[in-house]
């Protein structure tokens, strides 16, 4: 008998804003992706305080780290060890699953470290497992190579992911752009899936869809707005933004989107830096969104607080996070209740 998908199994992906058990995260340690990792680790442990306000949080961390983890974060954040080998948990954890009965489970994609651009990666392929089993969950393993960055959901059937991800060559050459988004759906319990362009020149992910476009509300999407800078790089924000222009979402309502710009003025010429206000991570009453130091951060607090009325607004100053190539959304992972 075949066994049955998550979304046969009467399963799904929940929204972001909704209600969160606690927020998995990893400690830094890959030394070749960062500048300064003990600036990196003090940043890290500055975002899972700010999450620590609004809701539990567990970080994950080498036995050799665990000593100096527990020394910087605060006594009420979880330790737990794992043979990790690196510190992108919305990549590397699972993607959680809620059924209408309460039951829980996890989508458990392939990994491999966004198609071989580091080695070793066998901790960190395995590190989903690792954290159902810790949260008491089964998992349902895809045999799809994908990252958890490279999906947005709304929680009710609809799921945007972009071109230059999962069909890239690096990670899925043997499958078809209709093989992958029917096992998106299957695995993440959805009805629909928009595809945006993405991000060809953003190579470090290959474009996920969280520096892109994240949704925020029912038939609301969060998206970069491109700077006045004639580049290739404001060229495929302008096509991401023409892309969701008229699309509907899985129960047919027309999507609004919300436009923020990126922080262009960020204080660093690192060839990675992220400067994606999109990746922000919502958490249980609030919303951590990064800052860098700049007017931009002042502008764009204030256009949260207009989009997220119900949410206390926390800031971030991740500059030693950036660097890596991925901002707050990137090193986190929420679990559902």
């Amino acid at each position: 008998m075949k066994n049955q998908t998550p979304r046969e199994a009467g399963f799904r992906m929940p929204a972001e804003w909704e209600p969160h058990k606690r927020t998995w995260m990893m400690w830094p340690c890959r030394h070749e992706v960062w500048d300064d990792i003990a600036a990196t680790r003090r940043d890290y442990a500055a975002v899972a305080h700010a999450i620590c306000e609004f809701e539990p949080v567990t970080m994950a961390a080498r036995p050799e780290d665990m000593a100096e983890a527990r020394a910087i974060l605060d006594p009420s954040i979880d330790l737990v060890e794992a043979e990790i080998n690196d510190s992108w948990a919305r990549d590397a954890g699972p993607c959680f699953l809620t059924a209408a009965d309460g039951r829980r489970a996890g989508a458990r994609f392939k990994f491999n470290a966004w198609g071989g651009k580091y080695h070793p990666f066998s901790g960190d392929a395995a590190f989903s497992g690792l954290v159902l089993e810790k949260a008491g969950v089964a998992g349902f393993v895809s045999n799809l190579i994908a990252e958890g960055g490279g999906v947005s959901v709304d929680g009710e059937g609809t799921i945007i992911t972009t071109e230059t991800c999962f069909p890239n060559r690096n990670r899925n050459p043997g499958w078809s752009r209709d093989d992958i988004e029917r096992e998106l759906l299957d695995m993440l319990g959805g009805e629909k899936v928009i595809w945006l362009p993405g991000n060809p020149i953003e190579d470090e992910t290959d474009g996920h869809v969280d520096g892109i476009a994240v949704f925020v509300a029912p038939g609301v999407v969060l998206m970069e707005s491109p700077s006045d800078e004639d580049n290739e790089w404001n060229d495929y924000i302008r096509l991401n933004l023409e892309a969701m222009q008229g699309q509907t979402d899985a129960k047919g309502r027309p999507i609004r989107i919300v436009t923020v710009p990126e922080a262009v003025d960020a204080p660093s010429d690192h060839p990675k830096f992220c400067r994606s206000y999109v990746n922000s991570y919502l958490v249980n009453g609030g919303v951590v969104m990064p800052c860098y130091g700049i007017e931009t951060d002042t502008a764009v607090r204030q256009m949260f607080r207009e989009l997220f009325p119900d949410r206390r607004v926390r800031e971030v100053r991740i500059d030693n996070i950036a660097i890596g190539g991925g901002g707050i959304h990137c090193i986190t992972q929420q679990e559902p209740l």
